[in-house]
């Protein structure tokens, strides 16, 4: 199958790219650079395909495509606090717009990445797909609307299916740093302390980054009813956990870490555990099998491994960080498009 990517130079593009090629897929990256350079360790080797911003897709991008995988957004809830009117316009109009581009191609599955931060603050029981949903971030609410407009293309030519990940977790060779474990073990190998500012009470449900690429590999593939206009949270019930349950996980895994919980009540109101059943249900194919604990081992190793620095933890994989540098110095625009492909 001929795939398009986009978001193929991210976080998760750079771990899902491999995974679909080795499947036997032929992959197509679209990705407008904005963080190609965040390398932790070896470059890896990425999909041949395009440099272009997703608001300026056009037909050409998605011609010849059997479907598509839209991963790229901006990806975090300070992102899109600090720009709600950008988060907007490339998290929802541009989405949309090239969920059109693909209908009108005669692409007949598109997968798109969306979250499970819609059920926002949502209590301590399990939530289904079903839930209301409760965003509280331009981000969430971002992926609300794509949600119901995808909803709407779909016909029985075309089959968005909505692939709700917990927060991922996990390494990636394009590092985020500004994710919970991620940001938890990076603090514990350059300082020693594991520092959780709340009162680690708040839930939330994890996923590792390869879990993620075989939840997209095995729904590209499955049968047309079982994904067809779906949202299917991305998961496993294991890894609902609360922010101390990871701190601890945290402590674990790097020796000589010691933990510090600050009691504060932030301004984050989320807290959600959710429910993984109807992904293994509609996709038998794929199961998740990282770990809380085993990201956290496998972060610690790599970061040591290739030498994480305390600058490039809070100012090259920190995404508001850098993007607020590359504004600053002018490499990109105030609207977050690369000068060069300006």
């Amino acid at each position: 199958m001929r795939v398009l990517l986009t978001g193929a130079k991210g976080y998760l593009g750079t771990v899902m790219a491999p995974v679909l090629a080795e499947a036997g897929h032929e992959v197509i990256g679209l990705d407008s650079d904005l963080f190609a350079d965040c390398v932790l360790g070896p470059a890896p080797t990425d999909p041949a395909g395009f440099a272009v911003d997703l608001r300026d897709v056009g037909p050409e991008h998605v011609a010849g495509v059997d479907a598509v995988i839209h991963l790229a957004a901006l990806s975090n809830d300070p992102l899109g606090s600090l720009a709600p009117q950008l988060t907007y316009d490339i998290n929802y109009h541009a989405s949309v717009r090239l969920a059109r581009l693909a209908k009108d191609a005669g692409i007949t599955r598109f997968l798109y990445a969306s979250t499970c931060s819609v059920y926002g603050a949502a209590g301590e029981g399990l939530v289904t797909e079903q839930a209301p949903l409760r965003p509280v971030t331009p981000y969430a609410e971002s992926k609300v609307r794509v949600e119901d407009d995808l909803r709407e293309l779909a016909d029985e030519h075309f089959s968005p299916v909505f692939l709700r990940n917990a927060t991922a977790f996990g390494f990636s060779p394009r590092l985020r740093a500004d994710i919970v474990l991620n940001n938890l073990v990076g603090h514990a190998v350059l300082t020693g302390r594991v520092l959780v500012l709340s009162d680690g009470t708040p839930w939330r449900p994890l996923v590792h980054a390869r879990d993620i690429a075989d939840a997209f590999l095995a729904a590209l593939t499955a049968p047309r009813e079982a994904v067809h206009a779906r949202a299917l949270n991305v998961g496993m019930e294991e890894n609902n956990v609360t922010v101390a349950q990871i701190a601890e996980e945290v402590v674990e895994a790097v020796p000589g870490a010691r933990l510090v919980i600050t009691g504060e009540h932030g301004s984050d109101p989320r807290s959600y555990r959710v429910d993984f059943g109807a992904i293994r249900a509609a996709l038998p194919d794929f199961q998740a099998r990282w770990t809380v604990k085993d990201g956290a081992v496998e972060l610690a190793e790599a970061y040591l491994q290739h030498g994480l620095t305390e600058t490039d933890f809070e100012r090259k994989f920190t995404r508001l960080a850098y993007l607020s540098q590359r504004r600053t110095a002018g490499t990109v625009d105030d609207d977050l498009r690369p000068r060069a492909l300006s």
